[in-house]
């Protein structure tokens, strides 16, 4: 059943507050920020035909460093794709490698890596901090035939691969826990880049790009029979990020992935209801976002982070658009 089933309002459009220094050559995909102990705000982009990592100040887009080459070494690169960063940790999923490579804060030193023996053609990830110091990953694998075609429904069983893993003084351990997705119904995974999910709630959203919408599924790999944006996207759904509270509110941001008319839809939390839109005015052809609450200079109230048409990334100040569409800050919740 659709979990919204409002019609997309017309977008507020909101000027970005910056975008880094653009190299198409790169076909940047997917970020994520890091906020170190000692004051650093770090931007974090792959760039997947570049086999780097390029890293800028979060708060000015200014160019910082890159890291890695082409390989398939450790510290190497090929085709990294979607990204996560959890305490210190930077974890990359590298499409053509076909695994999941983690890296330390602040140094970027190699770690391990895991998935080889599972994944086949891999590209987002979203990263769960588990009670016991351990971590889970949910890797979305968007496996083709032999001549290159979608699956039958039958065959998109294990659309997403479920790990857990630890990092030590030997390196990385990590366990192959499941693989799941819906072999029939409203809940069939096809073409699959972007998940996020919600701990509070228990909720893991995948992105459907053929199907136009995002799909609901639990942490234990069943589809919960619902599904977000069905009447609201019209292009292809792409990033996902959540907007959280401590009292259990918050924003779901998503991506409606276009050319010419690129948007950002905006979802409650707790219910899934469509609340507003936004874009700006030079960001199209989104793939990954990120979002921080994590206030830096220029950026009180924390940063929507969107890349812009393959080649470089955009920053929104949260500020304005909460301002814009109407929203609630979690501080005004008594958070």
């Amino acid at each position: 059943m659709p979990a919204s089933a409002t019609s997309p309002a017309a977008p507020a459009l909101i000027e970005e507050a910056f975008l880094t220094i653009r190299e198409e050559a790169g076909n940047v995909d997917s970020v994520a920020t890091w906020h170190g102990p000692d004051g650093q705000h770090w931007l974090i982009a792959t760039a997947k035909e570049g086999n780097v990592l390029q890293v800028f100040d979060a708060a000015t887009g200014e160019s910082l460093q890159r890291v890695g080459e082409t390989g398939d070494g450790p510290g190497q690169f090929s085709r990294p794709n979607g990204i996560g960063v959890i305490d210190d940790l930077v974890v990359v999923v590298e499409r053509d490698n076909t695994r999941v490579q983690l890296f330390a804060l602040p140094g970027f030193e190699p770690l391990g890596s895991f998935g080889r023996d599972q994944l086949r053609r891999p590209y987002g990830v979203w990263l769960q901090r588990m009670t016991d110091g351990a971590y889970r990953a949910f890797v979305t694998d968007a496996y083709e035939t032999v001549d290159e075609q979608m699956p039958p429904d039958a065959e998109l069983g294990e659309r997403i691969k479920q790990f857990r893993f630890t990092v030590g003084e030997d390196g990385v351990s990590a366990k192959h826990e499941r693989s799941f997705g819906a072999t029939d119904g409203e809940g069939v995974l096809r073409k699959v880049e972007s998940l996020y999910g919600d701990p509070v709630t228990g909720r893991l959203l995948v992105a459907d790009e053929d199907a136009v919408d995002i799909k609901l599924y639990d942490f234990g790999g069943r589809f919960q029979g619902a599904i977000m944006g069905a009447d609201i996207f019209e292009h292809e759904p792409e990033g996902i990020a959540l907007y959280a509270c401590a009292d259990g509110s918050g924003y779901w941001f998503t991506t409606d992935q276009d050319t010419r008319i690129n948007r950002f839809h905006v979802f409650t939390r707790e219910v899934l209801d469509y609340v507003g839109s936004f874009g700006g005015p030079v960001t199209r052809n989104t793939d990954g976002v990120w979002l921080t609450q994590t206030a830096m200079p220029g950026f009180p109230a924390g940063t929507f982070y969107a890349v812009h048409d393959d080649g470089n990334v955009a920053a929104f100040d949260l500020s304005r658009i909460f301002g814009a569409l109407s929203l609630t800050p979690c501080n005004d919740r008594n958070d």
